[in-house]
């Protein structure tokens, strides 16, 4: 019998020589599966018992920020030391097994196994930029037509509607990079992703007051900064939640 031990956000690759016919106990926090294709799979709590053989599951995580344990229990150490005060509840899925072996191999050298779920969120991230870039010109537009100038007297020309779309999509950008890296990095990525989101936005409404713009100008700059905002926040932050499933 052995006990493996998971830091918050930590990720094991499961490897042959250890899993063959072991059975696993979740003993104190929460373990998530990381199937065959990277995807993430069910999220095990406390007392959940678990075997590897056969199930298309390829790595461990720790969803969350506390330290999570599991007791690895193989044939020979007996089943009295893998006792528990609640039934143990057991999860198999042979339906990813695709014609296995019998164990479930680690992924290749240097792999993280994280692709398919960098892919997701980037193509959430750059739909939500075609559409933040979109809403953002369209608003600009609409402000033109009802009167607004959009004339900056430090330098004396007008920003075209070219140049809200050019900022609106290096912007987003920006954001989807900062989404990819705390998905990569952090235990909790949502939900450090809206922190920052939201304290960049509150900066970015503050150029509009010291340009020395006049009143419709300025009001209509603070709203064509929050259009964005409010278009790519919500959608990588769902993005993120699918993703990195964390309660």
């Amino acid at each position: 019998m052995r006990t493996l031990a998971l830091r918050g956000g930590a990720r094991v690759a499961v490897v042959a020589a250890e899993w063959h016919d072991a059975f696993g106990v979740v003993t104190r926090g929460r373990v998530q599966l990381e199937l065959r294709d990277g995807e993430p799979g069910p999220v095990l709590g406390r007392d959940a018992g678990f075997w590897l053989r056969g199930t298309g599951v390829r790595a461990l995580r720790n969803p969350g920020r506390r330290t999570a344990r599991v007791r690895v229990v193989t044939p020979g150490a007996g089943t009295a030391t893998c006792q528990s005060t609640h039934p143990v509840r057991q999860w198999r899925n042979d339906m990813n097994s695709m014609n296995d072996t019998g164990v479930v191999t680690g992924p290749a050298p240097g792999r993280t196994g994280r692709t398919p779920r960098f892919r997701g969120l980037v193509g959430t991230g750059l739909a939500a930029t075609l559409a933040a870039t979109a809403a953002t010109t369209l608003a600009a537009a609409l402000a033109r037509a009802a009167g607004v100038g959009f004339e900056i007297p430090e330098s004396g020309e007008t920003i075209p509607l070219a140049g809200f779309a050019v900022v609106t999509g290096l912007f987003s950008v920006v954001g989807l990079v900062i989404a990819v890296a705390l998905l990569r990095w952090s235990a909790r990525p949502a939900g450090r992703f809206v922190w920052t989101a939201v304290s960049l936005t509150a900066v970015s409404l503050l150029p509009p007051f010291l340009v020395g713009a006049d009143t419709a100008t300025t009001v209509a700059l603070l709203g064509l900064h929050l259009v964005p905002a409010a278009v790519m926040i919500p959608a990588l932050a769902r993005s993120l939640r699918t993703r990195s499933v964390v309660g």
